[in-house]
């Protein structure tokens, strides 16, 4: 699919203008997407990145909803993304903040420097009010030379006059003074959005044009920053002094380490009880063991074997132990979409109350050393509870390097809550020395794999660029509306997947290929390791799932060295199917078998070394 063709994503038959709904982040777009399109909504990946884009349709319009961007370029994903709506937008929604507007009229500028007819929606008057502003609306329209419109969406204040002010989108007042080298780009581009970006010295733009970029970036944005500030002096005054509400007092404690941290120790305390325990156990415990094991399955294989008898090829890829009917909609229904739903629901009331951003600040400094930014805690947070909803969140991440650390950190050395348990079970009789040493184990594999993918990697994680939002009570219908969108886009993504990992599972186990695997472990798990020759299958249980393979050294007789060392290995082995697959999904299948071989080679490196340490000792 083209970059800007959205109609082949929602549907052939449907017709129309593209509008495309733009602004910064947390100013309340989703909001308007959902208001514009009611109920008819697709949400897919956009082509080449792993993010999601909602669609839908408002009358005669295609409506395209951009992910929250500071300005129009290519400097990450959700730019690029920003860009290529933008450029091939036929009108456009600008939503900005009405508390915000020295930071949010620049891409409003930047848009109308372009050419494009668009109409500004004011959105927050009721903080704004709440902050003793007033905005002079008829004066900010006649600087911007577009349609404004007041709003406050969260209280469906101003909606429907945006709705109905569409049709007057129109270009608005642009105040360059580069225009005879605007007027020259654009005649050989053909369009005076790709000019200005030409340029403003955006790379991908120009050679796609097989022009070479500009450098006036730096003169644009002078301009372009002295005209917000002249325009936000004309239009905004203070009416009275602002009131300092319990959100601003809590915002700011949670940036200042002395009172963030605890802060923060209490939001990761919920969100693993949330996910983790809540979630990843007791409910997954009832969709997972009860609703899929005792009552989907059984029903699902007496009807398979009244077609095909047990043992056969078909049975075997139908309903065997890694059945498509079976073990991949378990997964996918019994286990995945429980903590899919928990998570995009915990994450949309972090964003929409503006706790997000704080979180990222606050622990910005101590990831910068392993090549992340703050952004990264929440997936690493989440992998306690499940690695495969962890390396979703990886989403989160700015640049591709980013995320290739934080998926294989994941992988490697973070345990999910299922073989968190077993592991629990099996250390804890060997006293707190053992359980000491073994989190000193992991914990140094982390820091010093970090450390070192963030020397040896090509090129620099992004510094952290994000913007601190007033602390507000999320909405629950948004956050209810987020959570389900975001939930069937990724069931739908994830189900081809997990039955191509099916098939490829059962075909191994039906040639032979397992147990030749296993066969050929045994002298790695028994003269390397020193473990007994049994835990080579418990290794490869460790695929299928990992609390499997950590359950499967439960019979084994081992003292509490060998104990120690086999926890090591089950901990830093390869992930378990579900994750390797969503890793596939979100890097490439290249990356994912360069984790997926790295696991392999340091978990049995590290437990040889335990098994020489202690040996030697």
């Amino acid at each position: 699919m083209d970059c800007c063709d959205i109609k082949s994503s929602i549907g052939s038959s449907v017709k129309g203008k593209k509008l495309v709904l733009a602004g910064n982040p947390n100013v309340g777009k989703s909001i308007f997407f959902h208001a514009l399109t009611g109920s008819y909504v697709t949400v897919s990946n956009y082509p080449g990145t792993t993010l999601d884009i909602n669609r839908g349709t408002f009358g005669k319009y295609i409506v395209s909803d951009t992910t929250g961007v500071y300005g129009v370029s290519s400097f990450n994903d959700e730019e690029r993304i920003a860009r290529d709506e933008i450029i091939s937008a036929d009108c456009i929604v600008n939503v900005v903040d009405s508390c915000r507007l020295e930071r949010d009229l620049f891409l409003t500028l930047q848009i109308i420097d372009m050419g494009k007819p668009v109409i500004l929606a004011l959105n927050m008057m009721d903080e704004a009010e709440k902050a003793s502003l007033s905005l002079d609306i008829q004066r900010l329209e006649s600087e911007l030379g577009i349609p404004v419109i007041p709003t406050a969406a969260v209280h469906r204040k101003g909606l429907q006059q945006v709705k109905s002010e569409v049709v007057n989108a129109r270009a608005g007042r642009s105040t360059l003074s580069c225009t005879a080298e605007l007027k020259r780009l654009e005649e050989k581009t053909g369009s005076r959005a790709s000019a200005l970006l030409i340029l403003e010295g955006d790379t991908e733009t120009a050679e796609k044009y097989g022009l070479a970029p500009m450098g006036m970036r730096d003169t644009i944005y002078r301009e372009r920053r002295q005209r917000v500030d002249s325009i936000v002096e004309a239009v905004v005054s203070r009416t009275g002094t602002t009131e300092k509400h319990l959100g601003t007092v809590i915002g700011g404690l949670m940036v200042r380490p002395l009172t963030g941290i605890p802060i923060l120790l209490g939001l990761f305390y919920l969100l693993y009880q949330f996910i983790g325990v809540f979630i990843a156990q007791t409910v997954v415990g009832f969709t997972e063991g009860t609703l899929m094991g005792e009552w989907y399955e059984p029903l699902v294989r007496t009807g398979i074997e009244k077609v095909f008898s047990e043992g056969t090829i078909p049975w075997s890829y139908l309903s065997g132990e890694f059945g498509l009917l079976t073990m991949t909609v378990t997964y996918l229904i019994g286990l995945l979409l429980p903590l899919v739903v928990g998570f995009y629901f915990f994450l949309a009331l972090l964003e929409d109350s503006g706790a997000l951003p704080r979180i990222a600040v606050l622990t910005d400094r101590s990831l910068t050393s392993l090549g992340l930014n703050g952004k990264a805690v929440i997936p690493m947070i989440l992998g306690f509870g499940c690695v495969t909803m962890a390396t979703i969140t990886t989403r989160l991440l700015d640049s591709s390097r980013e995320k290739f650390i934080a998926v294989f950190l994941l992988g490697l050395t973070i345990p999910c809550s299922a073989q968190l348990g077993v592991i629990a079970g099996l250390i804890a009789p060997l006293g707190l020395t053992y359980f000491l040493v073994y989190g000193a184990i992991i914990l140094t594999l982390y820091i010093l794999l970090g450390t070192l993918l963030n020397r040896v990697l090509p090129g620099s994680s992004s510094d952290l660029f994000i913007d601190l939002p007033p602390l507000r009570f999320p909405g629950i219908g948004n956050v209810l509306r987020k959570t389900g969108l975001k939930s069937i886009g990724f069931i739908k993504e994830a189900g081809i997947i997990f039955l191509i990992g099916s098939a490829v599972i059962t075909t191994l186990q039906l040639t032979g290929a397992l147990t030749w695997l296993q066969r050929g472990l045994r002298p790695i798990t028994e003269n390397f390791l020193g473990l007994p020759g049994e835990a080579s299958r418990a290794f490869l249980m460790g695929i299928v799932r990992r609390d499997f393979g950590a359950a499967g050294l439960y019979d084994l007789a081992m003292t509490p060295v060998q104990t120690l060392t086999a926890l090591v290995v089950i901990t830093l082995f390869v992930p378990c199917i579900a994750a390797m697959m969503i890793m596939i999904k979100e890097r490439n299948w290249k990356q994912a078998v360069v984790i997926w071989a790295g696991s392999w080679i340091i978990a049995f490196l590290v437990g040889g070394a335990i098994n020489g340490v202690t040996s030697w000792l």
